[in-house]
């Protein structure tokens, strides 16, 4: 199932589909969210954002809003 980074909840795991042309496309290419790359969302803060995922084997919080140009196929196994 097709979805965005944002709309995961914590503890699930999904792989990179692509990331929609923003301002911030650039930033996170540079920081390894690139299509293939598997990464898993570790938990929201208390008002629900920013979000904590792992990605190549680093924690990065990302804001709602650059979560939500990140479009992931979920993968619970």
């Amino acid at each position: 199932m097709t979805r965005t980074l944002a709309q995961l909840s914590p503890g699930n795991k999904g792989k990179i589909l692509s990331i929609s042309s923003t301002h911030i496309s650039a930033k996170l290419l540079e920081l390894g969210f690139i299509s293939g790359s598997e990464v898993e969302v570790l938990f929201r803060a208390p008002l629900k954002d920013p979000i904590a995922v792992e990605l190549n084997g680093c924690v990065i919080s990302l804001r709602l809003d650059e979560a939500a140009n990140i479009f992931v196929e979920e993968n619970n196994q």
